[in-house]
Parts: C-alpha cells; structure tokens; sequence
C-alpha cells in the first residue's frame, strides 16, 4: 500500500477551513438554541397623537388594454374626462356626452392613502387604487394626478403613477380565466405629501402612551420598566390601556428621551397573537404565538347547479298557430357531507398548522373557518383582514 504524502500548504489550508467550519456551526448551534427576546415598549405601545391620517381622493386610471369603464352605464367616468380635458384647454362640443363616446381605455376610480406622523411636504407615500365602476381590469394603467384630501376637505397629497395589479386575467369569446382581484392595485411611493399635518407632541409636561391592545398586566410592566430606568414616579398607569410619562421639556430631550424608552424590554412578554388574512388572494400569515383550543369542526360544501333546456311547441297542421320556444330549467342542490372533526388543543405554531391542515380544506375555506373559531373562542389570536 502506498502513502501519498500532502504539501504543507494544502494541509494548511484544509485545516483552516476545518476550523471556520466548526466556528460556523457553533455560530448556527448557539443561534438556533439562543432564546426569544421579550417585547419592547414600541411593540405593545405607541405614544398618543403620534397618529396617522387617511387620505382619499377621486381619479382617473387611463392606459387600460380595453378593459375600462362602459361609459353608457357609467356617466360620472365621460364627465370626469371632459372635466380633465377642459382643464388642460381641450374644449369638446356640446353634442358629446355619455351616449355618442366610448372611453374604454379609462376607469373611475378611488384612491386611498394613509399619511403617517411627522409627514413633510416632499416627502412620498403609498396609495391603494381601487375601481369604483365596472372595469374589467385595472392592470397596466396609469393614474392622472389625483388629489388626497383628509377628514377636513384640505388636500394633504397628490397621487401620481403607474399601478402594480396582483393578478391577471383573459377572456375570449364568452369564457373567462381570472386569477386574484383585477379591479384594485397599488402604487409604491405614489403620492407626494403637500402639506404636515401638527402633532400635538411637546404640548405638555407629560406623554400618555397608549397600549395596543387592552391588558392590565402589560401597562403595569410598562410602567415598571420606565419606572426601574428613570426613577420611580416617572410613570404610571392610567388604566388598563394608558400610560402617563413625564418627559423633558426640550424637544430635542424629548426625542431622545422617547427613544430610550421604546426601546425597553418587558421581561416575561411575547409577541401578541395575530393572524392576518387577504381574502382577495386567499392568503393566511400566522406568527408563532398563535394557539388553538379545542373544539369541533364541520365544514360542508354547497353546490347550486341550474341547467335550462329549450322546449319547441310546434302547432297542429292547419291549426294556424305559431311555433313557441319556452325554457325548462333543471335545479339541482348538492350538499357534500361534513364530518364533525375534534381538532385537540394546540399550544404551538406546528400543532396549529398541522391541525387546519387535517380539515382539509382550501385557502378560501380557511378564511370562514377561522373566523369561525374565534368567533367560537377558540382561537388565541387577534383576527386582521387586510
């Protein structure tokens, strides 16, 4: 048997790799075995006045592919054209209205934005745009300068851009094929903020925070936490969802002094339940503190289905009567049977997964089903719908 000797500098090379391996893999070990971090103050709370604002505006979507409003049922979108054209000098006869011209290419829509605190002027947000007619399909067009206007009629930002449709869709002939919602979109960054609005921040002496969610517990640990930082009598709770704090007077200390106290952890916390569901896509998203208790599941499907079928009464001959054509219809209701299924306790983020996923159902199907069970109280998590 012979022996092949390694050079030196390859032995050394392997070896160093060797040793940065065993250091990635003790990195990776100690992360993976690395505990939960507790909430900080910023998670469970926020500092009252320090709000957004909804924005909303009306606009117009031109660029579709022939998939726009019908201008004949749909008057509001021709006159918003003529408003728009007439603005930027274009005077159409008088003989032109909603009969005579088809705008198919346009579509009426509105446009949303949420203005967030301590917005400037310059400064861009994002806007959803949604079709308020009966546009087949949003996707591809470009929405006209739209004005955002708030609660108090001022306009706060103007919307401008090229839209983002989550889906897509054909149609040929009588049949149609369409994935996702068509009719509404998005547009990053789209809007330019105009005007600020105030933020009552340095008003007062003191700043309330006030709790996301309604706990007794929480505020006493928030409370606690500021409290073992800057001194007792610094906070103090309110109730069950307010904090007092005393902050400094200059704004600047303010600023800091705001920071610092975001930033302090609640020992013995986790992140709030919560399970967010897009019934346009069918989406589901969980975080790891949602749970399930048990309780009894059955779910069904129920199937409508109507056939008609042309019946031709033909008259006798010499009977001078007429041929008549009358529709039978056929209504057939299937109902498929659902099984009761006892779906145990589930205490984590696998248990819960692995418990919706025995019901079998679809993506759908899980969005009134979970509404369902917490509307049963037994599931331990806040429900949004976006």
């Amino acid at each position: 048997m012979k022996i092949l000797s390694m050079p030196p500098s390859l032995r050394a090379g392997l070896c160093a790799s060797a040793r940065r391996l065993t250091v990635l893999v003790a990195l990776a070990a100690g992360l993976a075995w690395q505990p939960a971090q507790a909430l900080r103050i910023k998670e469970v709370a926020a500092v009252q006045g320090v709000r957004s604002n909804q924005l909303s505006g009306y606009g117009l979507v031109v660029g579709l592919d022939g998939t726009g409003d019908q201008t004949t049922q749909m008057p509001y979108t021709t006159q918003s054209v003529q408003n728009y054209l007439q603005q930027m000098g274009i005077t159409l006869p008088a003989n032109i209205n909603a009969r005579n011209i088809q705008l198919k290419n346009v579509a009426a829509v509105v446009v949303t934005a949420e203005l967030p605190p301590f917005a400037q002027p310059g400064q861009q947000i994002d806007v959803v745009v949604s079709s308020m007619g009966n546009a087949k399909s949003l996707k591809g067009g470009t929405l006209i300068t739209t004005p955002l206007r708030g609660a108090d009629g001022e306009i706060y930002a103007l919307a401008q851009g090229n839209m983002v449709v989550g889906g897509a869709g054909a149609s040929q002939g009588g049949s149609k094929v369409q994935i996702n919602h068509l009719s509404a979109g998005r547009i990053p960054m789209g809007a330019q903020v105009e005007r600020a609005v105030p933020t009552p921040l340095n008003d007062s002496d003191t700043i309330r925070l006030g709790l996301n969610a309604f706990d007794f517990q929480t505020a006493t640990k928030v409370v606690q936490a500021i409290n073992g930082r800057h001194g007792m009598g610094t906070a103090a709770a309110l109730d069950g969802r307010t904090v007092e704090v005393r902050a400094p007077m200059d704004p600047s200390a303010r600023v800091g002094f705001l920071a610092d106290i975001e930033e302090l952890q609640l020992p013995g916390s986790k992140p709030a339940a919560k399970v967010v569901i897009n019934p346009r896509t069918g989406s589901i998203v969980m975080n790891q503190a949602v749970t399930l208790g048990p309780c009894a599941i059955a779910h069904g499907n129920l199937a409508i289905t109507i056939d008609s079928t042309p019946v031709i009464s033909q008259p006798n001959p010499l009977s001078q009567g007429q041929t008549v054509v009358r529709e039978k219809s056929n209504i057939q209701v299937t109902q498929e049977p659902g099984n009761v299924i006892n779906v145990p306790a589930s205490p984590q983020l696998a248990d819960v997964v692995r418990s919706l996923n025995a019901l079998g159902a679809t993506p759908q199907d899980l969005l009134a089903i979970l509404q369902a069970i917490k509307a049963a109280g037994a599931l331990n998590a806040e429900l949004e719908v976006l």
